[in-house]
This record gives C-alpha cells, sequence and structure tokens, in this order.
C-alpha cells in the first residue's frame, strides 16, 4: 500500500511542529524546507490554510486521502459535531491504539507491528492497521510478540496515565480502550473545523 516514506523532517519543517514525534533537525531548522525556505513572505490564501491541515492531520495518523475522505463522510454523516468524530475515528484506528498505549514508539511501527501479527483484541490477532477498537476492547501483544525488544524498548518507562481514556494492564501487557476520548483530551494540534470547511467547499 501507498506510504510516504520520504525524509519525516522534511514534513516536520513544513508544518512547523514535530508531527511525527522529538524532532532534532526542527529544533535547528524551524522553517519551511527548500531553496527559499527561510525567506518565504508569500501570505497563504485561505484554501491553502485548510488544505494545509488537512495534510498535517493525514501525516500525523498516517492516513491515505481515500481513508481520509471516508472516515469525514461517516463522521459527517453521524450525529455530533463533525470534526470532532473525525479526529475520534482517527484515535480508534488499531495503529493508532498500539501507539498510544506504548507498546510502539511511534505510529509507523505501531503500523507495522498490526501488519505482522503482534497485535491482538479481545485475544485474536488482528493485522489491519486501520481497524477500529470499539469501547471495551482489549488491546493487547501477542503471547509470542511479548519479548521483542522494540516492544520492551517502547514500553519502558512510558507513562500509562497520559490517556484518560485507556486503561493499561502491565502483568498481561494490554490495555483496554475505555470510551471514547473527549477532544479536550487528544493532544494533537489539529484544527479540525478547517477540515470540515475544506471538505464543505
Amino acid at each position: 500500500m501507498a506510504r510516504y516514506t520520504g525524509p519525516k523532517s522534511r514534513i516536520a519543517r513544513k508544518f512547523g511542529e514535530g508531527i511525527f514525534g522529538a524532532d532534532k533537525v526542527l529544533s535547528k531548522k524551524n522553517y519551511p524546507p527548500g531553496q527559499h525556505g527561510n525567506n518565504r513572505r508569500r501570505k497563504t490564501s485561505e484554501y491553502g490554510v485548510m488544505l494545509a491541515e488537512k495534510q498535517k492531520a493525514k501525516y500525523t495518523y498516517g492516513v491515505l486521502e481515500k481513508q481520509f475522505r471516508n472516515l469525514f463522510e461517516k463522521a459527517e454523516s453521524a450525529a455530533g459535531i463533525t470534526g470532532e468524530i473525525l479526529l475520534q475515528s482517527l484515535e480508534a484506528r488499531l495503529d493508532n491504539v498500539v501507539f498510544r498505549l506504548g507498546i510502539a514508539p511511534t505510529r509507523a511501527a505501531a503500523r507495522q507491528l498490526v501488519g505482522h501479527k503482534h497485535i491482538t483484541v479481545d485475544g485474536k490477532v488482528v493485522n489491519i492497521p486501520s481497524y477500529a477498537v470499539k469501547p471495551g476492547q482489549i488491546v493487547g501483544v501477542r503471547e509470542r510478540s511479548k519479548s521483542l525488544e522494540v516492544i520492551a524498548n517502547s514500553l519502558a518507562g512510558f507513562n500509562h496515565s497520559k490517556y484518560p481514556w485507556l486503561e493499561w494492564d502491565e502483568s498481561i501487557k494490554a490495555g483496554k480502550y475505555l470510551h471514547t476520548p473527549e477532544r479536550a483530551d487528544i493532544p494533537e494540534n489539529i484544527k479540525e473545523h478547517l477540515i470540515v470547511e475544506l471538505y464543505s467547499k
């Protein structure tokens, strides 16, 4: 499946924030990439601002355009605030839950663990990163994968109380998806109302 595999620092510099996590390059070069990155005075159009916000959300969660559009359409047809529901749907993706539980250091690494059948949902192996985790379901590490170094290193010292909608059980290396997160609890710096405006044009 097509995924962005280019330089992540370049994308982070484009948006001016570490959307893939801590980034040493961003602290040294906090301006857009390219020949004129530090000297650009061009004003971004209203449409450009909305488009950039959508691109930022897509890169942050590692979702392709078609998947993102489908999630938006489902959020739009659901009762409630469309932008919030969109973010909540992205948070419920299995790869994101694995990342939030600290099983993987990044969402890309979480996608790889899911794809390689190291992750279970309610005791059954699920290898679809976009699988929507439902409240009450338990996401864990497959028994034979618990000794994997990448998982052990990621879990070491991870603060499991960061996200109030998740509950971690160290003894079984699994976490429970307690409920859909409130927008205020989702830490991502995404202006979802701009994405709604973009798709509404």
